[in-house]
């Protein structure tokens, strides 16, 4: 009796701990949100590099969330990474100016779009399109960078001291 009572017990911990990693998995993924998209409108942005950002990535103002993005697609003509979102309804008042970014967050890496206003009299409405953007940085991209210029310095000074001689 004693030891079917620590099986029922362990059986319940057990359960616990494998509901919690599900919504742990749940909310990491951004799927624990099932929005229909019906009570916001829609915007758009062009970035050169989006980095790993995903659909359904946070899109946030002030470090408040503000809306979520839908999809991500690629212009053949402009070769540019076209980034659909939704915001909330409530958020109808962001200026046409506004400016868009694509910020890391988190341990992870998770990148979301940080939204930062502008001071225009004349609000983004459905279909609006954001015309300053600023793209993902990406780390591989900096350290190459970074390389390149430490070696096209070190050649400048070797020729320097060539030229002494």
């Amino acid at each position: 009796m004693h030891s079917k009572t620590i099986e029922i017990w362990v059986g319940i911990f057990v359960a616990l701990g494998l509901a919690s990693l599900f919504l742990l998995a749940m909310k990491v993924s951004n799927l624990s949100e099932f929005e229909t998209g019906a009570e916001g409108y829609r915007i758009i942005a062009r970035f050169e590099n989006v980095g790993s950002l995903r659909p359904r990535a946070a899109v946030s103002m002030g470090g408040v969330r503000i809306g979520r993005v839908t999809a991500i697609s690629f212009d053949k003509t402009s070769y540019e990474a076209v980034v659909e979102m939704r915001i909330d309804r409530q958020y109808d008042t962001l200026p046409s100016d506004t400016s868009a970014s694509i910020l890391t967050a988190g341990l992870l890496g998770e990148q979301y779009v940080g939204l930062t206003p502008g001071g225009s009299d004349d609000y983004l409405g459905e279909g609006g399109q954001i015309e300053l953007t600023q793209s993902a940085l990406v780390l591989e991209e900096v350290i190459s960078r970074f390389l390149f210029n430490k070696a096209e310095g070190e050649g400048k000074s070797e020729d320097k001291s060539d030229k002494g001689k």
